[in-house]
């Protein structure tokens, strides 16, 4: 039987559907950390099956570090402007912009492997996942610039 609770905090934790958290939970016998970790192998799983999807739709996302010194453009592309168009999609893209300005990396594969700034233990290409085990789309960085005053 499914903790209530428990489903409602994994939904409010990952953001993934309810369908998907009840599953997990099922799964793990409401083991919150369990289902987490089952969330992010079937996110990897799904992203995997839809790697080969084009990506039409996205936007172009900026960050402007305070100090007027280091900026960065990210193109994050999704299959469709509904998903682009998404609020969560939209924070997505401003995160992955402030991740460029934040730590270097020679190319995108470089970025892809950085630990996320906001969750150690989580690399960029995790975050992307996620992103698309939620929105049911493929989703990919396409390319990034990063700017740094004086370089």
């Amino acid at each position: 039987m499914i903790d209530y609770n428990k489903l409602k905090q994994l939904r409010s934790e990952s953001q993934v559907s309810f369908s998907l958290c009840k599953k997990a939970l099922e799964e793990t016998h409401n083991d919150i950390e369990k289902s987490k970790k089952l969330l992010k192998k079937w996110g990897v799983e799904k992203a995997e099956k839809k790697a080969h999807r084009e990506t039409k739709a996205g936007g172009i996302f900026t960050y402007v570090h305070h100090n007027k010194k280091i900026a960065a453009l990210i193109e994050l592309q999704s299959e469709t402007d509904f998903v682009s168009g998404n609020k969560d999609f939209q924070m997505l893209g401003t995160e992955l912009a402030m991740q460029a300005a934040s730590v270097p990396a020679s190319n995108l594969t470089a970025l892809l492997a950085q630990e996320y700034i906001r969750e150690q233990g989580k690399t960029i290409d995790n975050l992307v996942k996620e992103a698309i085990l939620k929105f049911g789309e493929n989703i990919k960085i396409a390319r990034f610039l990063r700017w740094e005053l004086g370089e």
